[in-house]
């Protein structure tokens, strides 16, 4: 379940935030199955696993080794991708909304609306699918870029009083004081699909789901330095947090799995 063989990589082309990266590949364990249809947010916390699914917008609060649901909460969350928790209350991505929310982590009420960051369209019409989803319907022409919906934020979170967010139509990470709820920082992503973000010390990690991949970030400079390469046959990345050394991801055909990160 540790991260294998690792190789460097030049990217010159992805420009100077990307121009060398340590490339990891890594085993993937399938841990349990999420209590929603379609878990799209992770946070990581002492009291367990937060979950946000995207299929039925409630957050669950899971075992780390059983996945049992410790609570179970309803929340104004529209197709929620991204969760994190400040120490009182829990933030959720809004994503249809293009909404990020504040909300009570006991009964779900909402204590605050605020406008995501960076929404819009999203650079793709056809994004990676997971190797664990059923067949792809028959081909069909995509749809212009202009005539599909907008969206916000998705991976989201919390350190020293600050809020991270990922937000795939902007294709960058954000730095948000959320008093005045004000951007003070954002540095472009990886790839064109951020989803789930989780801190392993000083370093702020981020999937990417169309890489089917993570990548580590200086978050001073936003330079990427690392990158964590799934195997095609592995689940798909949407979701993600960091806990005790191991880094937790969901896809989001409803399983919840893990890789043990080296220091």
């Amino acid at each position: 379940m540790r991260i294998g063989r690792r190789e460097f990589i030049g990217l010159v082309a992805a420009g100077p935030a990307l121009a060398r990266l340590e490339v990891r590949h890594a085993e993937v364990e399938t841990v349990f199955d999420s209590p929603g249809p379609k878990p799209n947010g992770l946070q990581a916390t002492a009291e367990g696993l937060w979950i946000l699914d995207q299929g039925d917008n409630r957050a669950y609060l899971v075992d780390y080794a059983s996945g049992k649901t410790i609570r179970k909460l309803e929340t104004d969350t529209k197709a929620g991708s991204g969760i994190t928790f400040d120490g009182d209350a829990l933030w959720t991505a809004s994503t249809y909304s293009r909404e990020i929310l504040k909300i009570d982590p006991h009964d779900g009420k909402t204590l605050r609306r605020v406008d995501s960051p960076g929404s819009g369209v999203v650079a793709w019409t056809t994004p990676r699918r997971s190797p664990l989803a059923p067949p792809a319907p028959a081909p069909t022409n995509p749809q212009p870029r202009g005539s599909r919906n907008a969206t916000g934020a998705h991976g989201m979170e919390w350190r020293d009083g600050k809020l991270w967010v990922a937000v795939p139509p902007s294709q960058r990470i954000y730095r948000i004081d959320p008093g005045p709820f004000r951007i003070e920082k954002q540095f472009p992503t990886a790839g064109n699909r951020p989803h789930g973000l989780g801190w392993e010390g000083r370093w702020l990690w981020c999937a990417e789901s169309n890489d089917n991949a993570f990548y580590r970030f200086d978050p001073e400079t936003g330079s990427a330095d690392a990158k964590v390469q799934l195997a095609d046959t592995d689940p798909l990345p949407h979701g993600m947090t960091i806990w005790n050394g191991w880094m937790w991801y969901c896809d989001d055909v409803g399983v919840v799995c893990k890789l043990r990160l080296d220091t």
